[in-house]
């Protein structure tokens, strides 16, 4: 399933902190979410420019990092759910993206990961697996995402 376009209003905080990161990484912001629960602003970039928006050693994160003051993610931007949801993750860690349309009208995703590294997915609290969720929902109208290990 592709991206639906959707109607993505930014405000000027965030227009603001995405020309600050294009400004200091050289990497094109197609997004930015400042997630308040989690205290952190996770940017989208453009497909192909992970290595520019880190930095050597993540010096371009650090120093973005510095500037406002509260954590950076950075998640590669990709056009479909499957896509998205492995770039957010980490691709190496996930073995299976399953989406399904509901009967009520709504999109679930069941993402099916390694049981040994289910840990290091989820992250830290559950902040990787809420990263995929900010992001499956805003783009793509996912209302459930299920990160599980089939043994």
């Amino acid at each position: 399933m592709t991206a639906r376009v959707p109607e993505i209003k930014l405000s000027a905080d965030e227009l603001s902190l995405m020309s600050m990161f294009q400004g200091m990484t050289g990497a094109t912001a197609r997004d930015c979410l400042v997630d308040e629960k989690r205290d952190r602003v996770i940017f989208v970039i453009a497909p192909g420019q992970m290595g520019l928006a880190i930095g050597k050693e993540g010096a371009s994160v650090k120093k973005i990092e510095r500037a406002v003051r509260r954590p950076v993610e950075v998640v590669e931007w990709a056009d479909d759910v499957e896509g998205l949801v492995r770039n957010a993750l980490g691709a190496k860690f996930v073995q299976e993206v399953r989406v399904s349309d509901r009967l009520d009208g709504t999109k679930g995703v069941v993402v099916v990961v390694d049981s040994r590294k289910k840990g290091a997915v989820l992250g830290l609290g559950g902040k990787n697996a809420e990263k995929v969720r900010l992001l499956a929902k805003r783009y793509f109208d996912v209302s459930s995402l299920q990160i599980t290990s089939e043994l």
